[in-house]
Protein backbone atom coordinates (compact mmCIF):
# COMPACT_ATOMS: atom_id res chain seq x y z
CA UNK A 1 0.00 0.00 0.00
CA UNK A 2 2.92 2.35 -0.57
CA UNK A 3 4.33 2.92 -4.07
CA UNK A 4 1.41 1.16 -5.72
CA UNK A 5 -1.07 3.10 -3.64
CA UNK A 6 0.57 6.45 -4.34
CA UNK A 7 0.56 5.73 -8.06
CA UNK A 8 -3.11 4.82 -7.93
CA UNK A 9 -3.92 8.02 -6.08
CA UNK A 10 -3.01 10.02 -9.16
CA UNK A 11 -5.58 8.18 -11.29
CA UNK A 12 -9.20 9.18 -11.20
CA UNK A 13 -10.84 6.51 -13.34
CA UNK A 14 -9.40 3.28 -11.95
CA UNK A 15 -8.48 1.85 -8.58
CA UNK A 16 -5.16 0.10 -7.96
CA UNK A 17 -6.55 -3.24 -9.17
CA UNK A 18 -7.61 -1.76 -12.50
CA UNK A 19 -11.30 -1.85 -11.63
CA UNK A 20 -13.56 1.13 -11.07
CA UNK A 21 -13.07 2.84 -7.70
CA UNK A 22 -15.47 2.00 -4.90
CA UNK A 23 -17.59 4.48 -3.01
CA UNK A 24 -16.94 3.56 0.63
CA UNK A 25 -18.72 4.76 3.76
CA UNK A 26 -16.35 4.34 6.72
CA UNK A 27 -18.19 4.54 10.04
CA UNK A 28 -16.66 5.42 13.40
CA UNK A 29 -18.72 6.35 16.44
CA UNK A 30 -15.70 8.13 17.96
CA UNK A 31 -12.83 9.68 16.05
CA UNK A 32 -10.46 10.94 18.75
CA UNK A 33 -7.07 11.20 16.98
CA UNK A 34 -5.06 11.33 20.21
CA UNK A 35 -6.16 8.38 22.34
CA UNK A 36 -8.07 5.11 22.14
CA UNK A 37 -6.93 4.13 18.66
CA UNK A 38 -10.22 4.52 16.78
CA UNK A 39 -9.39 7.88 15.26
CA UNK A 40 -5.82 6.84 14.45
CA UNK A 41 -7.02 3.70 12.66
CA UNK A 42 -9.69 5.57 10.69
CA UNK A 43 -7.24 8.28 9.66
CA UNK A 44 -4.71 5.81 8.28
CA UNK A 45 -7.22 3.42 6.72
CA UNK A 46 -9.17 6.17 4.97
CA UNK A 47 -5.96 7.69 3.60
CA UNK A 48 -4.68 4.40 2.22
CA UNK A 49 -8.03 3.55 0.62
CA UNK A 50 -8.01 6.96 -1.05
CA UNK A 51 -4.44 6.36 -2.22
CA UNK A 52 -5.61 3.14 -3.82
CA UNK A 53 -8.03 5.19 -5.88
CA UNK A 54 -11.28 4.70 -3.96
CA UNK A 55 -13.69 7.41 -2.83
CA UNK A 56 -13.99 7.35 0.96
CA UNK A 57 -16.54 9.21 3.04
CA UNK A 58 -15.79 8.96 6.75
CA UNK A 59 -18.99 9.28 8.79
CA UNK A 60 -18.25 9.95 12.42
CA UNK A 61 -19.39 11.45 15.68
CA UNK A 62 -17.66 13.54 18.33
CA UNK A 63 -14.81 13.81 18.85
CA UNK A 64 -14.70 14.00 15.07
CA UNK A 65 -11.96 12.24 13.11
CA UNK A 66 -9.03 14.27 11.82
CA UNK A 67 -8.29 13.18 8.25
CA UNK A 68 -5.24 13.72 6.09
CA UNK A 69 -5.41 16.62 3.66
CA UNK A 70 -4.57 16.50 -0.02
CA UNK A 71 -6.95 13.71 -1.04
CA UNK A 72 -9.98 15.04 -2.95
CA UNK A 73 -11.63 11.61 -2.78
CA UNK A 74 -11.48 11.61 1.04
CA UNK A 75 -14.22 13.49 2.90
CA UNK A 76 -15.69 13.74 6.39
CA UNK A 77 -19.41 13.79 7.15
CA UNK A 78 -20.23 14.76 10.73
CA UNK A 79 -23.04 12.77 12.34
CA UNK A 80 -23.39 14.60 15.65
CA UNK A 81 -24.35 13.05 18.94
CA UNK A 82 -25.12 15.10 22.05
CA UNK A 83 -21.44 14.76 22.97
CA UNK A 84 -22.25 13.88 26.57
CA UNK A 85 -18.66 13.03 27.56
CA UNK A 86 -16.95 16.11 26.19
CA UNK A 87 -14.48 18.16 28.16
CA UNK A 88 -14.68 20.16 30.35
CA UNK A 89 -18.17 18.96 31.34
CA UNK A 90 -18.39 15.18 30.90
CA UNK A 91 -21.69 13.52 31.87
CA UNK A 92 -23.45 16.80 31.26
CA UNK A 93 -27.23 17.21 31.09
CA UNK A 94 -28.23 18.79 27.74
CA UNK A 95 -30.49 21.81 27.59
CA UNK A 96 -34.06 21.32 26.40
CA UNK A 97 -33.30 22.94 23.05
CA UNK A 98 -30.58 20.39 22.26
CA UNK A 99 -32.96 17.46 21.90
CA UNK A 100 -33.75 16.70 18.27
CA UNK A 101 -35.47 13.32 18.35
CA UNK A 102 -36.04 10.10 20.28
CA UNK A 103 -32.46 8.93 19.68
CA UNK A 104 -31.20 11.92 21.66
CA UNK A 105 -33.60 11.04 24.49
CA UNK A 106 -32.33 7.45 24.44
CA UNK A 107 -28.74 8.67 24.58
CA UNK A 108 -29.36 10.84 27.63
CA UNK A 109 -31.52 8.26 29.40
CA UNK A 110 -28.85 5.59 29.01
CA UNK A 111 -26.17 7.93 30.38
CA UNK A 112 -28.37 8.95 33.33
CA UNK A 113 -28.77 5.28 34.29
CA UNK A 114 -25.04 4.55 34.16
CA UNK A 115 -24.79 3.02 30.69
CA UNK A 116 -22.70 3.90 27.66
CA UNK A 117 -25.07 4.76 24.80
CA UNK A 118 -22.83 5.77 21.90
CA UNK A 119 -22.44 2.50 19.95
CA UNK A 120 -26.21 2.04 19.85
CA UNK A 121 -27.22 5.64 19.22
CA UNK A 122 -24.56 6.18 16.56
CA UNK A 123 -25.69 3.03 14.76
CA UNK A 124 -29.29 4.27 14.75
CA UNK A 125 -28.30 7.65 13.34
CA UNK A 126 -26.02 6.01 10.77
CA UNK A 127 -28.82 3.66 9.69
CA UNK A 128 -31.13 6.60 9.10
CA UNK A 129 -28.51 8.45 7.06
CA UNK A 130 -27.44 5.44 5.01
CA UNK A 131 -30.98 4.44 4.13
CA UNK A 132 -31.76 8.02 3.08
CA UNK A 133 -28.70 7.91 0.81
CA UNK A 134 -29.33 4.50 -0.73
CA UNK A 135 -27.24 4.07 -3.86
CA UNK A 136 -24.47 6.45 -2.79
CA UNK A 137 -22.14 3.71 -1.52
CA UNK A 138 -20.85 0.39 -2.82
CA UNK A 139 -19.91 -0.80 0.66
CA UNK A 140 -20.22 0.31 4.29
CA UNK A 141 -17.21 -0.38 6.53
CA UNK A 142 -18.02 -0.23 10.24
CA UNK A 143 -15.16 0.39 12.66
CA UNK A 144 -16.41 -1.72 15.60
CA UNK A 145 -19.66 0.08 16.33
CA UNK A 146 -21.52 -3.24 16.31
CA UNK A 147 -24.85 -1.53 17.00
CA UNK A 148 -28.34 -2.84 16.30
CA UNK A 149 -28.91 -0.07 13.76
CA UNK A 150 -26.43 -1.68 11.36
CA UNK A 151 -28.34 -4.95 11.08
CA UNK A 152 -30.68 -5.55 8.18
CA UNK A 153 -30.99 -3.32 5.14
CA UNK A 154 -28.78 -0.24 5.41
CA UNK A 155 -28.60 0.45 1.70
CA UNK A 156 -25.25 -1.24 0.93
CA UNK A 157 -23.27 -4.37 1.90
CA UNK A 158 -21.62 -4.19 5.33
CA UNK A 159 -18.14 -5.23 6.44
CA UNK A 160 -17.00 -4.75 10.03
CA UNK A 161 -13.60 -4.50 11.68
CA UNK A 162 -13.34 -5.76 15.27
CA UNK A 163 -10.01 -4.87 16.84
CA UNK A 164 -10.66 -6.77 20.04
CA UNK A 165 -13.80 -7.61 22.02
CA UNK A 166 -14.68 -4.97 24.63
CA UNK A 167 -15.90 -7.88 26.74
CA UNK A 168 -12.21 -8.40 27.59
CA UNK A 169 -12.06 -4.89 29.11
CA UNK A 170 -15.30 -5.57 30.95
CA UNK A 171 -13.95 -8.73 32.56
CA UNK A 172 -10.69 -7.04 33.58
CA UNK A 173 -12.63 -4.26 35.31
CA UNK A 174 -14.93 -6.74 37.03
CA UNK A 175 -11.94 -8.71 38.29
CA UNK A 176 -10.49 -5.52 39.80
CA UNK A 177 -13.78 -4.18 41.18
CA UNK A 178 -14.18 -4.04 44.96
CA UNK A 179 -17.65 -4.16 46.43
CA UNK A 180 -21.10 -4.88 45.11
CA UNK A 181 -21.83 -1.29 44.03
CA UNK A 182 -18.66 -1.04 41.98
CA UNK A 183 -19.36 -4.37 40.25
CA UNK A 184 -22.89 -3.21 39.45
CA UNK A 185 -21.55 0.03 37.96
CA UNK A 186 -19.09 -1.86 35.76
CA UNK A 187 -21.79 -4.22 34.52
CA UNK A 188 -24.11 -1.33 33.76
CA UNK A 189 -21.47 0.70 31.90
CA UNK A 190 -20.53 -2.29 29.76
CA UNK A 191 -24.12 -3.35 29.09
CA UNK A 192 -23.62 -2.40 25.43
CA UNK A 193 -21.31 -5.40 25.02
CA UNK A 194 -24.36 -7.69 25.04
CA UNK A 195 -25.57 -5.87 21.95
CA UNK A 196 -22.15 -6.10 20.34
CA UNK A 197 -22.05 -9.86 20.90
CA UNK A 198 -25.48 -10.31 19.32
CA UNK A 199 -24.63 -8.11 16.35
CA UNK A 200 -21.22 -9.72 15.76
CA UNK A 201 -22.79 -13.18 15.58
CA UNK A 202 -25.21 -12.02 12.89
CA UNK A 203 -22.64 -10.42 10.60
CA UNK A 204 -21.78 -12.35 7.43
CA UNK A 205 -18.06 -11.62 7.80
CA UNK A 206 -15.70 -9.86 10.20
CA UNK A 207 -12.26 -8.35 9.66
CA UNK A 208 -9.70 -8.30 12.45
CA UNK A 209 -6.11 -7.30 13.02
CA UNK A 210 -4.27 -10.38 14.30
CA UNK A 211 -4.49 -14.06 15.10
CA UNK A 212 -4.86 -13.37 18.82
CA UNK A 213 -7.73 -10.96 18.17
CA UNK A 214 -9.37 -13.56 15.98
CA UNK A 215 -9.26 -16.10 18.80
CA UNK A 216 -10.67 -13.58 21.29
CA UNK A 217 -13.55 -12.84 18.91
CA UNK A 218 -14.31 -16.56 18.75
CA UNK A 219 -14.00 -17.06 22.52
CA UNK A 220 -15.70 -13.89 23.77
CA UNK A 221 -18.19 -12.98 21.05
CA UNK A 222 -19.08 -16.44 19.78
CA UNK A 223 -18.34 -15.66 16.13
CA UNK A 224 -17.47 -18.71 14.03
CA UNK A 225 -13.87 -18.87 12.85
CA UNK A 226 -14.88 -19.35 9.22
CA UNK A 227 -16.57 -15.93 9.27
CA UNK A 228 -13.47 -14.03 10.41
Amino acid sequence: MTAEAREAGAREDFAADGERPLDIALLTYKGNPFCGGQGVYVRHLSRELARLGHRVEVIGSQPYPVLDEGYPALTLTELPSLDLYRQPDPFRTPGRGEYRDWIDALEVGTMWTGGFPEPLTFSLRARRMLRARRGDFDVVHDNQTLGYGLLGDIGAPLVTTIHHPITVDRQLELDAAEGRQRRYSVRRWYAFTRMQKRVARRLPSVLTVSGSSRQEIVDHLGVRQDRI
